[in-house]
């Protein structure tokens, strides 16, 4: 079972990495604007990703400028920063809720999700990108799947926005 759940996962990256390329660069210069700047890149978490706003903080390598955003501290972001979203589907309420607010404040964000046919948060986002967890990786006896690593397709999203803004901050630096 974990071989297969391996190589279908490494079919979900690799379908991310293909099919959101252009978002990933576009999505990585929004956000490396903050940095440059003086602004802080804010990043939520729903749920389960809530792993991603705790690797880009407290990680063995962590994001420059990075701050989580919470209810507690969404009033200190000003249009100087950046906000990046994580939530498991575009029609998370909660999360299209915050985007609203963003929005509204004209605050630029990058939202990560899986893109469902309801969902509002891909019209919001300045750049959005699709995770396509759109189902289990795994099949069940009874026709039905399970296992939805989203948490972890998130962090592959978020390494790969972190490597090419660290790649714009190094050039922007030189």
């Amino acid at each position: 079972m974990l071989k297969m759940f391996s190589t279908q996962l490494t079919g979900v990256f690799k379908k991310i990495a293909e099919n959101e390329e252009f978002s990933f660069e576009d999505g990585a210069r929004l956000l490396a604007q903050a940095t440059a700047g003086d602004g802080y890149i804010y990043i939520f978490g729903a749920k389960e990703m809530r792993a991603v706003p705790a690797e880009a903080i407290d990680g063995a390598e962590p994001l420059r400028s990075a701050k989580e955003l919470t209810a507690e501290n969404l009033s200190e972001v000003t249009d100087a920063d950046r906000v990046l979203l994580f939530t498991r589907t575009s029609n998370d309420n909660d999360t299209v809720q915050l985007a609203e607010r963003l929005a509204e404040r004209r605050i630029p964000f990058v939202a990560v999700s899986t893109v469902l046919d309801e969902g509002k948060l891909t019209e919001l986002a300045d750049v959005h990108i699709d995770l396509r967890l759109t189902r289990g990786l795994l099949p069940d006896e009874t026709g039905g799947r399970f296992g939805i690593p989203a948490s972890m397709a998130a962090l592959f999203v978020y390494y790969g926005l972190k490597f090419t803004i660290d790649e714009i901050l190094a050039e922007y630096e030189e």
